[in-house]
Protein backbone atom coordinates (compact mmCIF):
# COMPACT_ATOMS: atom_id res chain seq x y z
CA UNK A 1 0.00 0.00 0.00
CA UNK A 2 1.23 3.81 -0.52
CA UNK A 3 -0.16 6.90 -0.10
CA UNK A 4 1.34 9.48 -3.23
CA UNK A 5 0.44 13.36 -3.49
CA UNK A 6 0.88 14.69 -6.60
CA UNK A 7 1.16 18.59 -7.01
CA UNK A 8 2.04 21.55 -9.73
CA UNK A 9 5.71 22.91 -9.10
CA UNK A 10 4.95 26.07 -11.20
CA UNK A 11 2.41 28.56 -11.83
CA UNK A 12 -0.17 25.55 -12.98
CA UNK A 13 -1.52 23.88 -16.01
CA UNK A 14 1.91 21.63 -16.00
CA UNK A 15 -0.40 18.73 -16.82
CA UNK A 16 -1.11 17.43 -13.85
CA UNK A 17 -4.52 15.81 -14.34
CA UNK A 18 -2.63 13.67 -17.44
CA UNK A 19 -0.31 12.08 -14.94
CA UNK A 20 -3.32 11.92 -12.40
CA UNK A 21 -5.22 10.01 -15.11
CA UNK A 22 -2.16 7.82 -15.42
CA UNK A 23 -1.51 6.98 -11.96
CA UNK A 24 -4.90 6.33 -11.38
CA UNK A 25 -4.39 2.99 -12.53
CA UNK A 26 -2.28 1.65 -9.53
CA UNK A 27 -4.72 3.32 -6.45
CA UNK A 28 -7.80 2.62 -5.40
CA UNK A 29 -9.40 6.49 -3.82
CA UNK A 30 -8.23 9.64 -5.50
CA UNK A 31 -8.33 12.81 -3.37
CA UNK A 32 -8.88 16.35 -4.51
CA UNK A 33 -7.58 18.15 -1.81
CA UNK A 34 -7.47 22.40 -2.19
CA UNK A 35 -9.25 25.14 -4.50
CA UNK A 36 -12.25 25.30 -6.26
CA UNK A 37 -13.54 25.47 -9.56
CA UNK A 38 -10.71 28.13 -10.74
CA UNK A 39 -8.46 25.23 -11.66
CA UNK A 40 -9.09 22.57 -14.83
CA UNK A 41 -7.82 19.93 -15.50
CA UNK A 42 -7.76 18.31 -19.25
CA UNK A 43 -7.30 14.65 -20.58
CA UNK A 44 -7.35 12.83 -23.78
CA UNK A 45 -8.56 9.39 -23.56
CA UNK A 46 -8.58 7.61 -26.86
CA UNK A 47 -9.22 10.32 -28.60
CA UNK A 48 -11.90 11.83 -26.06
CA UNK A 49 -11.14 15.61 -24.34
CA UNK A 50 -11.75 15.53 -21.48
CA UNK A 51 -11.96 18.59 -19.19
CA UNK A 52 -12.17 18.61 -15.13
CA UNK A 53 -12.85 21.52 -12.54
CA UNK A 54 -14.13 20.04 -8.95
CA UNK A 55 -14.46 16.26 -9.53
CA UNK A 56 -10.91 14.42 -9.24
CA UNK A 57 -9.98 13.23 -12.85
CA UNK A 58 -9.79 9.16 -11.70
CA UNK A 59 -13.89 9.07 -12.06
CA UNK A 60 -12.78 7.80 -15.82
CA UNK A 61 -11.91 4.80 -14.20
CA UNK A 62 -15.19 2.74 -12.91
CA UNK A 63 -13.75 0.87 -10.21
CA UNK A 64 -12.18 4.19 -8.28
CA UNK A 65 -13.34 5.82 -5.62
CA UNK A 66 -13.03 9.93 -5.81
CA UNK A 67 -13.34 11.99 -2.77
CA UNK A 68 -13.60 15.61 -2.72
CA UNK A 69 -11.50 16.89 0.50
CA UNK A 70 -12.50 19.76 3.12
CA UNK A 71 -9.48 21.81 1.75
CA UNK A 72 -11.72 22.07 -1.30
CA UNK A 73 -14.20 24.94 -1.93
CA UNK A 74 -17.25 23.99 -4.11
CA UNK A 75 -19.63 25.23 -5.97
CA UNK A 76 -22.47 23.10 -6.26
CA UNK A 77 -24.31 24.52 -9.57
CA UNK A 78 -20.84 23.72 -11.15
CA UNK A 79 -20.35 20.33 -9.55
CA UNK A 80 -23.76 18.99 -10.43
CA UNK A 81 -22.93 20.29 -13.79
CA UNK A 82 -19.76 18.57 -14.09
CA UNK A 83 -21.67 15.44 -12.69
CA UNK A 84 -24.15 15.60 -15.87
CA UNK A 85 -21.97 15.98 -18.27
CA UNK A 86 -20.08 12.95 -16.84
CA UNK A 87 -23.29 10.86 -16.80
CA UNK A 88 -24.31 11.62 -20.49
CA UNK A 89 -20.46 10.32 -21.18
CA UNK A 90 -21.86 6.92 -20.02
CA UNK A 91 -19.69 7.72 -16.62
CA UNK A 92 -22.41 7.34 -14.10
CA UNK A 93 -20.88 9.27 -10.83
CA UNK A 94 -22.55 7.78 -8.02
CA UNK A 95 -22.28 7.93 -4.10
CA UNK A 96 -20.28 5.06 -4.30
CA UNK A 97 -17.95 6.57 -6.71
CA UNK A 98 -18.01 10.28 -5.22
CA UNK A 99 -17.57 11.05 -1.73
CA UNK A 100 -17.73 15.08 -1.01
CA UNK A 101 -16.15 15.73 2.68
CA UNK A 102 -18.97 17.34 4.68
CA UNK A 103 -16.43 20.17 5.88
CA UNK A 104 -15.68 21.51 2.36
CA UNK A 105 -17.29 24.71 2.11
CA UNK A 106 -19.72 26.21 -0.77
CA UNK A 107 -19.03 28.78 -2.82
CA UNK A 108 -21.93 31.19 -3.22
CA UNK A 109 -23.49 33.57 -5.40
CA UNK A 110 -22.21 36.51 -2.89
CA UNK A 111 -18.36 35.33 -3.51
CA UNK A 112 -18.84 35.69 -7.33
CA UNK A 113 -20.08 39.35 -7.33
CA UNK A 114 -17.79 40.15 -4.76
CA UNK A 115 -14.74 38.88 -6.54
CA UNK A 116 -15.70 40.45 -9.54
CA UNK A 117 -16.49 43.78 -8.19
CA UNK A 118 -13.19 43.32 -6.10
CA UNK A 119 -11.19 42.79 -9.39
CA UNK A 120 -12.76 45.49 -11.33
CA UNK A 121 -12.39 48.76 -8.95
CA UNK A 122 -8.26 47.36 -9.33
CA UNK A 123 -6.16 49.87 -11.05
CA UNK A 124 -4.44 48.35 -13.99
CA UNK A 125 -0.82 46.87 -12.61
CA UNK A 126 -2.70 45.87 -9.25
CA UNK A 127 -5.01 43.68 -10.71
CA UNK A 128 -4.93 40.14 -9.66
CA UNK A 129 -5.91 38.25 -12.63
CA UNK A 130 -8.88 36.10 -10.58
CA UNK A 131 -11.44 33.83 -12.70
CA UNK A 132 -14.29 35.74 -11.12
CA UNK A 133 -15.63 32.41 -9.54
CA UNK A 134 -15.54 33.28 -6.14
CA UNK A 135 -12.67 31.44 -5.42
CA UNK A 136 -10.94 34.11 -3.20
CA UNK A 137 -13.97 35.65 -1.24
CA UNK A 138 -14.95 31.87 -0.45
CA UNK A 139 -11.86 30.99 1.08
CA UNK A 140 -12.18 34.54 3.35
CA UNK A 141 -15.58 33.76 4.65
CA UNK A 142 -13.71 30.69 5.80
CA UNK A 143 -10.54 31.72 7.70
CA UNK A 144 -13.13 34.71 9.00
CA UNK A 145 -15.24 31.97 10.18
CA UNK A 146 -18.44 32.68 8.98
CA UNK A 147 -18.25 30.32 5.92
CA UNK A 148 -21.00 28.00 4.85
CA UNK A 149 -19.84 24.32 4.41
CA UNK A 150 -21.39 21.43 2.30
CA UNK A 151 -22.65 19.82 5.61
CA UNK A 152 -24.95 22.91 6.51
CA UNK A 153 -26.91 21.62 3.34
CA UNK A 154 -28.48 18.82 5.55
CA UNK A 155 -29.59 20.77 8.38
CA UNK A 156 -31.93 23.67 6.16
CA UNK A 157 -32.42 25.47 9.55
CA UNK A 158 -28.75 25.76 10.14
CA UNK A 159 -28.16 26.82 6.56
CA UNK A 160 -30.94 29.66 6.91
CA UNK A 161 -29.68 31.17 10.09
CA UNK A 162 -26.05 31.63 8.27
CA UNK A 163 -27.16 32.66 4.61
CA UNK A 164 -29.72 35.48 6.22
CA UNK A 165 -26.34 36.43 8.43
CA UNK A 166 -24.10 36.41 5.38
CA UNK A 167 -26.58 37.96 2.67
CA UNK A 168 -27.15 41.21 4.96
CA UNK A 169 -23.19 41.38 5.28
CA UNK A 170 -22.60 41.05 1.97
CA UNK A 171 -25.18 43.08 0.38
CA UNK A 172 -23.95 45.91 2.47
CA UNK A 173 -20.73 45.36 1.17
CA UNK A 174 -21.97 45.43 -2.76
CA UNK A 175 -24.00 48.76 -2.74
CA UNK A 176 -22.04 50.67 -0.17
CA UNK A 177 -18.46 49.65 -0.92
CA UNK A 178 -18.76 49.10 -5.14
CA UNK A 179 -22.61 50.27 -6.10
CA UNK A 180 -23.45 46.92 -7.20
CA UNK A 181 -26.98 45.14 -6.71
CA UNK A 182 -27.71 43.17 -3.69
CA UNK A 183 -28.62 39.91 -3.67
CA UNK A 184 -32.36 38.16 -3.32
CA UNK A 185 -31.88 36.02 -0.48
CA UNK A 186 -35.27 34.22 -1.75
CA UNK A 187 -33.85 33.49 -4.72
CA UNK A 188 -30.38 31.23 -3.32
CA UNK A 189 -32.50 29.38 -0.91
CA UNK A 190 -34.87 28.10 -3.63
CA UNK A 191 -31.51 27.27 -5.55
CA UNK A 192 -28.99 25.82 -2.90
CA UNK A 193 -32.71 23.71 -1.90
CA UNK A 194 -32.33 22.01 -4.95
CA UNK A 195 -28.96 21.41 -4.67
CA UNK A 196 -29.27 19.88 -1.22
CA UNK A 197 -31.63 17.22 -2.19
CA UNK A 198 -29.33 16.00 -5.23
CA UNK A 199 -25.96 16.10 -3.31
CA UNK A 200 -27.14 14.79 0.16
CA UNK A 201 -26.43 11.24 -0.83
CA UNK A 202 -22.50 12.17 -1.84
CA UNK A 203 -22.21 14.02 1.41
CA UNK A 204 -19.99 12.32 4.26
CA UNK A 205 -16.66 11.92 6.23
CA UNK A 206 -13.32 12.05 3.73
CA UNK A 207 -11.05 11.76 6.91
CA UNK A 208 -12.25 8.47 8.53
CA UNK A 209 -12.92 7.08 5.22
CA UNK A 210 -9.19 7.78 3.73
CA UNK A 211 -8.06 6.25 7.26
CA UNK A 212 -10.41 3.22 6.61
CA UNK A 213 -8.54 2.87 3.34
CA UNK A 214 -4.99 2.81 4.35
CA UNK A 215 -5.73 0.64 7.23
CA UNK A 216 -6.81 -1.71 4.51
CA UNK A 217 -3.73 -1.14 2.74
CA UNK A 218 -5.34 0.41 -0.20
CA UNK A 219 -3.47 2.99 -2.64
CA UNK A 220 -4.20 6.32 -2.47
CA UNK A 221 -3.33 9.20 -4.83
CA UNK A 222 -3.66 13.01 -3.84
CA UNK A 223 -4.66 15.15 -6.38
CA UNK A 224 -3.12 18.96 -6.13
CA UNK A 225 -4.85 21.88 -7.89
CA UNK A 226 -3.17 24.60 -9.50
CA UNK A 227 0.94 25.03 -8.50
CA UNK A 228 3.57 25.71 -6.04
CA UNK A 229 4.39 29.54 -7.29
CA UNK A 230 0.73 30.34 -6.39
CA UNK A 231 0.43 28.97 -3.03
CA UNK A 232 -0.64 31.58 -0.56
CA UNK A 233 1.98 31.22 1.54
CA UNK A 234 4.73 30.80 -0.58
CA UNK A 235 4.35 31.67 -3.97
CA UNK A 236 4.72 34.94 -5.83
CA UNK A 237 1.94 36.75 -3.22
CA UNK A 238 -0.13 38.71 -4.52
CA UNK A 239 0.01 37.09 -7.53
CA UNK A 240 -1.30 33.75 -5.99
CA UNK A 241 -4.42 31.18 -5.85
CA UNK A 242 -6.15 31.55 -1.97
CA UNK A 243 -5.33 28.03 -1.17
CA UNK A 244 -2.12 26.30 0.09
CA UNK A 245 -1.06 24.30 -2.94
CA UNK A 246 1.85 22.85 -2.10
CA UNK A 247 1.82 18.89 -0.87
CA UNK A 248 1.95 19.67 2.96
CA UNK A 249 -2.18 20.93 2.35
CA UNK A 250 -2.92 17.25 1.03
CA UNK A 251 -2.98 15.96 4.82
CA UNK A 252 -4.47 19.43 5.88
CA UNK A 253 -6.74 19.59 3.33
CA UNK A 254 -8.00 15.67 3.54
CA UNK A 255 -7.56 15.21 7.05
CA UNK A 256 -5.12 12.17 6.24
CA UNK A 257 -1.67 12.11 8.70
CA UNK A 258 1.14 13.50 7.14
CA UNK A 259 3.48 10.21 8.53
CA UNK A 260 1.28 8.62 6.15
CA UNK A 261 2.46 10.45 2.62
CA UNK A 262 5.52 8.02 0.81
CA UNK A 263 5.62 9.61 -2.42
CA UNK A 264 5.38 13.29 -3.93
CA UNK A 265 5.29 13.62 -7.37
CA UNK A 266 5.92 16.88 -8.90
CA UNK A 267 4.48 17.85 -11.86
CA UNK A 268 6.83 19.97 -14.33
CA UNK A 269 6.27 21.29 -17.61
CA UNK A 270 9.76 20.84 -20.27
CA UNK A 271 9.43 24.63 -20.74
CA UNK A 272 7.80 27.19 -18.34
CA UNK A 273 3.87 28.78 -18.46
CA UNK A 274 1.68 31.02 -16.24
CA UNK A 275 -1.76 32.55 -16.65
CA UNK A 276 -2.71 35.61 -15.23
CA UNK A 277 -0.70 38.49 -13.51
CA UNK A 278 2.60 38.93 -11.29
CA UNK A 279 6.16 37.62 -11.99
CA UNK A 280 7.39 35.70 -14.61
CA UNK A 281 11.20 35.93 -15.21
CA UNK A 282 12.05 33.19 -17.97
CA UNK A 283 8.98 34.50 -19.90
CA UNK A 284 9.21 35.14 -23.69
CA UNK A 285 7.29 38.07 -24.28
CA UNK A 286 4.22 37.68 -27.33
CA UNK A 287 6.02 38.44 -29.95
CA UNK A 288 8.81 36.27 -29.66
CA UNK A 289 9.24 33.56 -32.12
CA UNK A 290 10.64 31.20 -29.76
CA UNK A 291 7.54 32.26 -27.30
CA UNK A 292 5.11 32.33 -29.91
CA UNK A 293 5.84 28.76 -31.01
CA UNK A 294 5.48 27.20 -27.75
CA UNK A 295 2.29 28.75 -27.21
CA UNK A 296 0.73 27.43 -30.85
CA UNK A 297 2.54 24.27 -30.36
CA UNK A 298 1.72 23.50 -27.32
CA UNK A 299 -1.90 24.66 -27.09
CA UNK A 300 -1.35 27.20 -24.32
CA UNK A 301 -4.79 28.19 -23.08
CA UNK A 302 -6.39 27.54 -19.75
CA UNK A 303 -8.57 25.18 -19.27
CA UNK A 304 -10.81 26.92 -17.33
CA UNK A 305 -10.87 30.94 -18.46
CA UNK A 306 -9.62 30.01 -22.27
CA UNK A 307 -6.87 32.72 -21.29
CA UNK A 308 -3.76 32.48 -23.63
CA UNK A 309 -0.85 31.25 -21.24
CA UNK A 310 2.40 33.47 -20.95
CA UNK A 311 5.07 31.12 -21.96
CA UNK A 312 9.18 30.62 -21.47
CA UNK A 313 12.16 29.17 -20.92
CA UNK A 314 12.39 26.28 -18.28
CA UNK A 315 13.19 28.18 -14.81
CA UNK A 316 15.55 25.81 -12.49
CA UNK A 317 15.01 28.46 -10.05
CA UNK A 318 11.22 27.83 -9.81
CA UNK A 319 11.95 23.95 -10.21
CA UNK A 320 13.86 24.19 -6.90
CA UNK A 321 11.71 26.13 -5.32
CA UNK A 322 9.38 23.32 -5.64
CA UNK A 323 11.64 20.54 -4.71
CA UNK A 324 12.64 22.27 -0.89
CA UNK A 325 8.47 23.16 -0.43
CA UNK A 326 6.83 19.92 -1.30
CA UNK A 327 9.85 17.49 -0.58
CA UNK A 328 9.65 15.94 -3.78
CA UNK A 329 10.90 12.59 -4.57
CA UNK A 330 10.26 12.50 -7.96
CA UNK A 331 9.34 14.37 -11.46
CA UNK A 332 6.76 14.18 -14.14
CA UNK A 333 8.00 16.07 -16.98
CA UNK A 334 5.36 17.37 -19.27
CA UNK A 335 5.09 18.18 -23.24
CA UNK A 336 8.69 17.48 -23.64
CA UNK A 337 7.35 16.83 -27.37
CA UNK A 338 6.55 20.71 -27.69
CA UNK A 339 10.28 21.53 -27.69
CA UNK A 340 11.01 19.16 -30.91
CA UNK A 341 12.46 21.13 -33.54
CA UNK A 342 14.50 23.89 -31.34
CA UNK A 343 18.00 23.73 -32.13
CA UNK A 344 19.10 25.72 -28.23
CA UNK A 345 17.32 25.08 -25.11
CA UNK A 346 17.88 27.38 -22.39
CA UNK A 347 17.11 26.42 -18.49
CA UNK A 348 17.53 29.19 -16.05
CA UNK A 349 19.53 28.77 -13.42
CA UNK A 350 19.74 31.37 -11.19
CA UNK A 351 18.56 35.40 -11.37
CA UNK A 352 20.40 38.35 -11.43
CA UNK A 353 17.88 41.14 -9.62
CA UNK A 354 19.95 44.50 -9.43
CA UNK A 355 23.76 42.84 -9.27
CA UNK A 356 22.95 40.27 -6.30
CA UNK A 357 22.32 37.03 -7.19
CA UNK A 358 19.55 34.42 -6.11
CA UNK A 359 18.75 30.96 -6.15
CA UNK A 360 15.07 31.29 -5.58
CA UNK A 361 12.45 33.43 -5.85
CA UNK A 362 12.52 36.32 -4.11
CA UNK A 363 9.84 36.78 -1.58
CA UNK A 364 9.07 40.65 -2.42
CA UNK A 365 7.43 40.96 -5.38
CA UNK A 366 9.14 44.22 -6.89
CA UNK A 367 12.42 42.22 -6.54
CA UNK A 368 10.55 39.19 -8.54
CA UNK A 369 9.59 40.93 -11.42
CA UNK A 370 12.68 42.85 -11.78
CA UNK A 371 14.82 39.32 -11.87
CA UNK A 372 16.56 38.32 -15.00
CA UNK A 373 17.54 34.61 -15.58
CA UNK A 374 21.34 33.38 -15.55
CA UNK A 375 20.71 30.69 -18.75
CA UNK A 376 22.61 27.58 -19.22
CA UNK A 377 22.15 27.00 -23.34
CA UNK A 378 21.24 22.86 -24.00
CA UNK A 379 21.24 21.21 -27.57
CA UNK A 380 17.76 20.41 -28.89
CA UNK A 381 16.65 18.08 -31.16
CA UNK A 382 14.71 17.73 -34.40
CA UNK A 383 12.71 14.73 -34.10
CA UNK A 384 9.33 14.32 -33.30
CA UNK A 385 8.90 11.96 -30.40
CA UNK A 386 5.41 11.44 -29.78
CA UNK A 387 5.62 7.93 -31.16
CA UNK A 388 8.51 7.13 -28.58
CA UNK A 389 7.10 4.77 -25.81
CA UNK A 390 10.96 3.94 -24.20
CA UNK A 391 12.76 6.08 -22.82
CA UNK A 392 15.78 4.45 -24.43
CA UNK A 393 14.46 5.36 -27.62
CA UNK A 394 14.35 9.04 -26.77
CA UNK A 395 17.05 11.20 -28.88
CA UNK A 396 19.92 11.65 -26.75
CA UNK A 397 19.77 15.23 -26.97
CA UNK A 398 16.04 14.89 -25.44
CA UNK A 399 17.99 12.69 -22.82
CA UNK A 400 20.23 14.76 -21.97
CA UNK A 401 17.89 17.59 -21.47
CA UNK A 402 16.16 15.81 -18.75
CA UNK A 403 19.76 15.03 -17.54
CA UNK A 404 20.19 18.36 -17.08
CA UNK A 405 17.06 19.15 -14.97
CA UNK A 406 17.58 16.36 -12.67
CA UNK A 407 21.53 17.78 -12.52
CA UNK A 408 19.94 21.25 -11.79
CA UNK A 409 17.31 20.32 -8.98
CA UNK A 410 18.95 17.12 -7.48
CA UNK A 411 15.02 15.06 -8.41
CA UNK A 412 14.99 12.97 -11.52
CA UNK A 413 11.99 12.30 -13.43
CA UNK A 414 9.54 9.33 -13.05
CA UNK A 415 7.39 9.66 -15.80
CA UNK A 416 7.81 11.52 -19.16
CA UNK A 417 4.59 13.13 -21.24
CA UNK A 418 5.65 12.90 -25.00
CA UNK A 419 1.73 13.87 -26.34
CA UNK A 420 -1.09 14.39 -24.98
CA UNK A 421 -2.65 10.69 -25.08
CA UNK A 422 -2.89 8.57 -22.19
CA UNK A 423 -0.57 6.09 -23.88
CA UNK A 424 1.73 8.98 -24.69
CA UNK A 425 3.34 8.72 -21.34
CA UNK A 426 6.67 7.07 -20.37
CA UNK A 427 6.39 5.56 -16.86
CA UNK A 428 10.40 5.04 -15.67
CA UNK A 429 9.48 4.36 -11.85
CA UNK A 430 6.02 3.63 -10.72
CA UNK A 431 5.70 5.69 -6.72
CA UNK A 432 2.93 2.72 -6.26
CA UNK A 433 5.38 0.23 -6.45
Amino acid sequence: MASVVVVGTQWGDEGKGKIVDLLTEYADYIVRFQGGNNAGHTLVVEGKKYIFHIIPSGILYKNKVCAIGNGVIIDPGVLLQEMAELNEKGLPVTPERLLISSNAHLIMPYHKNLDLAREASLAKGKKIGTTGRGIGPCYMDKVGRVGLKVGDLLDPSLFSDKLEAAVEEKNFILTKQFGAEPLEISAITDAFTNYAEQLAPFIGNVSITLDKARKAGQNILFEGAQGTQLDIDHGTYPFVTSSNTIAGNACIGSGFGPSHIDEVIGIVKAYTTRVGEGPFPTELPEGDEVGDALQAKGHEFGATTGRRRRCGWFDGVVANDAVRLNGLTGFAVTKLDVLSGLSTLKIATGYDVEGVKYDYMPENVFKAGQARPVYEDVPGWSEDITSVRAYEDLPQSAKDYLKKIEDVTGVAPAMVSVGPDREETLLLRNPFA
